[in-house]
């Protein structure tokens, strides 16, 4: 989108710099030309001030288990907050039961958004019946980013062959409320 931008400022530039040169000869005013150039840098800066997203997806229901036996949402929170010291922008995925794992009851994106302290539109429950696991990967497919998890998806390895490339997925365990992570590969 940032690329877009930029080109788009660009193109604009140079037909605004056609324009300057051509518009005494057409008889056009010099503020067709000015007006074309201000709009043109406009877009470029627009490009090049755009944000700038590190997406990685977390697999919530299998980070769920990276402190022991039992599910706990501590470690999904422990997780999330350390990707975003490593100034990455969390998008969690859970499977429908994830709710009943943790609090007895469904949870959806608000619910867990709360309990997590990321605001809904970054927080999925995947549809009743369905595996989170495809929704994952294509929504990391889709934002080029990395997943963090500790499942291999080898079901899944043929539909999504980046599963099986060195740095696609990021591996870890919480001790203590202490998050360790490393690049699969």
């Amino acid at each position: 989108m940032r690329f877009a931008f930029v080109l788009l400022g660009m193109s604009l530039a140079a037909l605004s710099l056609s324009v300057g040169l051509l518009g005494p000869v057409l008889n056009w005013p010099v503020l067709v030309f000015a007006s074309g150039i201000v709009v043109s840098l406009l877009l470029i800066f627009r490009g090049l001030l755009a944000p700038r997203y590190n997406w990685v997806i977390v697999d919530g229901s299998n980070v769920l288990y990276w402190e022991g036996e039992t599910p706990k949402l501590s470690s999904v929170r422990a997780v999330v907050a350390d990707l975003k010291v490593r100034r990455f922008e969390p998008i969690v995925w859970f499977d429908a039961n994830a709710g009943y794992l943790v609090k007895g009851r469904y949870m959806g994106p608000m619910a867990f958004g709360r309990e997590l302290g990321l605001p809904q539109k970054s927080i999925h429950v995947a549809p009743k019946g369905q595996p989170a696991d495809p929704l994952i990967l294509d929504h990391a497919a889709a934002l080029g980013a990395q997943v963090v998890t500790n499942d291999r998806y080898r079901d899944w390895a043929a539909a999504h062959p980046k599963v099986s490339e060195p740095g696609y997925l990021f591996r870890g365990k919480v001790f203590d409320g202490a998050v360790e992570l490393w690049v699969d590969g």
